[in-house]
């Protein structure tokens, strides 16, 4: 059984950083692509960021460009994202999802950004 756990969340500042992990089990974690999405209240699910099953490529929602950064660690079967300069609407539930067989999500978790 796939088996997302984001953690990592938080109340921030603006300005200020925080660094989400996604822990994986269940499937042959290097084989498959990672992405991060979040969801505000009252919008969509909107994609943050991607990464490729061996990290080599990756891509990025506009809005996040220049300050999110995703990595991933496939012996520690993790998938990180690193969001810097973080701003109040950058504020949602942040959830790491892969396509094995059909999407799979984690729980979510909740990331805050105010003064």
């Amino acid at each position: 059984q796939v088996q997302l756990v984001e953690s990592g969340g938080g109340l921030v500042q603006p300005g200020g950083s925080l660094r989400l992990s996604c822990a994986a089990s269940g499937f042959t974690f290097s084989m498959y692509a990672m992405s991060w999405y979040r969801q505000a209240p009252g919008k969509e699910h909107e994609l943050v960021a991607g990464i490729s099953n061996t990290g080599s490529s990756t891509n990025y929602a506009d809005s996040v460009k220049g300050r999110f950064t995703i990595s991933r660690d496939n012996v520690k079967r993790t998938v990180y994202l690193q969001m810097n300069s973080l701003k109040p609407e950058d504020t949602a539930v942040y959830s790491c999802m892969t396509w094995v067989g059909r999407q799979w999500w984690g729980q979510g978790t909740q990331v805050t950004v105010s003064s």
